[in-house]
């Protein structure tokens, strides 16, 4: 199956520069960091074991730099009149790219909804997890959670019931095709009324522009570098584009802060580079990479390998750009730590008390 078209896979909406929740608060829109990086780097793993691992490498730096979308492209030209064979392994590797991004991103408890048995995802189990806020555990009392609409019905047959990993489902007021993913939006536990748990649906968006928790990663496919740009999930598309290469400028050379952005994505290319994909997009006229980017850098500058992986140059870019960029609308500082699972909840023995650790 085509992960494009995945129920488990997180939908953007196209947003406005301001939303009205149901409480009939404005919230502003958050800004955004997305990546785009070629699929046909799994090729270059020879088992699917490394392939897995590889993949898993991309997710883990995606989560820890909190990165809003990964776009994954093909940059070996989709149109370009090649051996059969060759065009489907290369698609199959975006493909298989973007069913392990998602499958990680993907809360633990509703995995076993949205991705059926597939041999993509046969050594996903030896990944490192991603630990990110929104994969919660039943003793967690966050006000969001990601969850699936049931086909149980509803006494009163208006509303569904929604799984959203916990004892009990929740109940909530839309009424919703079964099977799809959504965000649901909790009462506090003040607010909350007998026995039966009620909700509210939200936009994905929602938990990070109402308490600034990182909230996971959408993931897309193009078929060509162009289509990252001109397919953009945003209205008014990226203002920001940041392509990688040795080519580029010196990354000690762009002062703290001075990339100010709102929708911003950081290309990277394959083993080819960036040019390769270039060469490969009918569609770009252009036999410069450098003029597809507000910046082109080079982030790795004085390299002592000569050559330098994707899964590398992602932490080392994201880790670089931090102290250079500057989002215009940034998330709240998030200080809700004792609502999402805590690091010791991952390291703590079965049984043992949490006052002797």
């Amino acid at each position: 199956s085509d992960p494009k078209k995945r129920k488990g896979s997180r939908a953007h909406s196209k947003s406005s520069k301001k939303k009205k929740v149901q409480e009939h608060v404005v919230v502003e829109e958050i800004s955004t960091i997305s990546i785009a990086l070629p699929g046909t780097i799994l090729e270059n793993a020879h088992s699917l074991e490394l392939k897995t691992y590889l993949a898993g490498q991309i997710a883990r730096a995606a989560c820890i730099y909190s990165i809003d979308e990964i776009v994954i492209y093909d940059d070996s030209g989709s149109t370009v009149t090649e051996d059969e064979e060759q065009v489907v392994l290369r698609k199959g590797s975006c493909a298989q790219m973007a069913r392990i991004l998602q499958y990680l991103e993907c809360p633990q408890y509703l995995r076993k909804f949205f991705f059926p048995l597939h041999k993509d995802l046969k050594f996903c189990g030896l990944l490192n997890p991603l630990d990110a806020p929104h994969h919660l555990r039943q003793t967690n009392d966050f006000i969001f959670r990601e969850g699936v609409v049931t086909e149980k019905p509803t006494k009163s047959g208006k509303g569904c019931h929604v799984n959203i990993g916990l004892r009990k489902d929740a109940l909530v007021g839309e009424t919703l095709t079964s099977g799809i993913r959504v965000t649901v939006k909790l009462p506090s536990t003040e607010e909350k009324e007998g026995k039966k748990v009620h909700g509210t649906i939200v936009a994905p968006s929602q938990p990070r522009q109402e308490t600034g928790v990182y909230w996971g990663y959408s993931v897309r496919m193009a078929e060509s570098i162009s289509r990252v740009f001109s397919q953009s999930p945003y209205e008014d598309g990226y203002d920001l584009i940041i392509g990688t290469s040795d080519r580029g400028t010196n990354i000690h050379d762009i002062q703290p802060k001075a990339l100010s952005y709102n929708h911003a994505i950081v290309v990277f290319g394959g083993v080819m580079g960036i040019e390769y994909a270039l060469e490969n997009d009918n569609s770009l006229k252009t036999e410069d990479a450098e003029l597809l980017f507000d910046k082109y850098i080079n982030t790795a500058p004085n390299q002592g390998s000569r050559t330098i992986r994707t899964e590398e140059a992602v932490l080392i870019t994201l880790a670089g750009l931090q102290s250079k960029m500057q989002a215009k609308n940034e998330a709240k500082a998030f200080n809700l730590f004792s609502s999402i699972p805590q690091s010791q909840d991952t390291k703590m023995p079965q049984g043992m008390p949490k006052n002797q650790l």
